[in-house]
């Protein structure tokens, strides 16, 4: 990498929105890409020529500390770190193990506080980095079948909201852009955890339209490009946010109608 080379750092960067993220920001950006998947990897380093490429498994924190060393070694700074990475689960709330609760954790809430956490250094040397979380709707109301996703972007959200707020009280210049999609289109769900730590067989349920990553993708980079704190993708996400702080019984009956399977 060049000295004038602005570096973007993007975690579960080998599919979905992660990839696509790549594609829109590899003109503007050095690319470090982080995810889980060898041969996503493999192909991402044939796409960006030029971009770093790790395998790390996020859900391991002793993993993430080293990629952590690795990256303070071979970086001197870093403008964009969007930590995207996530895992999800379609399993009721009481039959849930407390291993699968701690990889939903460790991966969508424990690894982005890791990683922005030793990288703060990287990014004020940045000149003023940004950091970009993707959350999700799920992190704001209750869904079922989602009890540990939800409490994973639940405690992302505030975890980053505070560190918006202490960050301002020490006038630096990193910003923070923190991201609710509703419905994606994305290997996420093809992935999603049983119970008991399997592959959920089940369809996953949903409301409002299924958009695709591209098109998050592209909303991502316009509101870094505008400087935004919070993006609402669309008004679905928006106005359901809403209902729910002002009407939760009636939210809650709307959604279990939905969700209950009998």
């Amino acid at each position: 990498m060049t000295a004038e080379s602005s570096v973007a750092l993007i975690t579960g960067a080998a599919s979905g929105l992660g990839l696509e993220l790549a594609r829109a920001l590899q003109h503007q950006y050095q690319l470090v890409l982080v995810d889980v998947n060898a041969d996503g990897l493999r192909a991402c380093s044939e796409e960006f020529a030029s971009a770093r490429c790790y395998q790390v498994d996020l859900a391991d924190a002793g993993a993430v500390e080293l990629l952590c060393e690795r990256l303070k070694a071979d970086l001197s700074r870093l403008e964009l770190l969007i930590n995207n990475a996530g895992i999800t689960h379609r399993s009721l709330s009481r039959v849930t193990s407390r291993e699968v609760l701690q990889k939903v954790m460790g991966v969508d809430y424990f690894a982005p506080v890791q990683l922005t956490q030793a990288l703060l250094p990287l990014l004020e040397a940045g000149g003023g980095g940004r950091v970009v979380t993707i959350g999700s709707m799920a992190g704001w109301m209750p869904v079922i079948e989602r009890a540990g996703y939800c409490a994973a972007k639940s405690a992302l959200h505030q975890y980053f909201e505070v560190l918006r707020a202490e960050l301002a009280c020490t006038s630096s210049s990193i910003r923070i852009l923190q991201v609710y999609p509703s419905f994606l289109d994305t290997p996420i769900e093809n992935h999603a955890l049983d119970g008991s730590g399997g592959i959920a067989r089940h369809p996953r349920s949903m409301v409002g339209k299924m958009r695709s990553s591209t098109w998050m993708a592209q909303r991502i980079v316009s509101a870094l490009a505008d400087g935004r704190e919070r993006l609402f993708p669309d008004r679905f996400t928006y106005f359901a946010s809403v209902l729910y702080r002002i009407a939760p019984k009636l939210y809650q009956r709307l959604m279990q109608r939905k969700f209950s399977q009998s």
